[in-house]
């Protein structure tokens, strides 16, 4: 029997709340890795497999609705 080793991880991920944005372009602007994107010119998006939680869109988005958010993984070594 074999024994896994594991250990928590917390992701840290960008998240819009989309009734509230402005669809600026702002933050697809800013984000280093462009993992947002405008949908339908309504509201921005962020790519969740993307996102690295720098914070960027955040602290440049002008109508202040982006949020972090906390996920917490776990992760197994062999």
């Amino acid at each position: 029997m074999s024994l896994e080793a594991t250990k928590k991880v917390v992701k840290r991920k960008a998240q819009v709340i989309k009734d509230d944005c402005v669809a600026c372009g702002t933050c697809v602007n800013v984000c280093p890795i462009e993992a947002i994107k405008i949908i339908a010119g309504v509201f921005a998006e962020v790519d969740q497999s993307k996102c690295v939680g720098c914070s960027k869109c955040i602290k440049e988005c002008p109508a202040s609705v982006i949020e972090i958010i906390s996920k917490e993984e776990v992760k197994k070594y062999d």
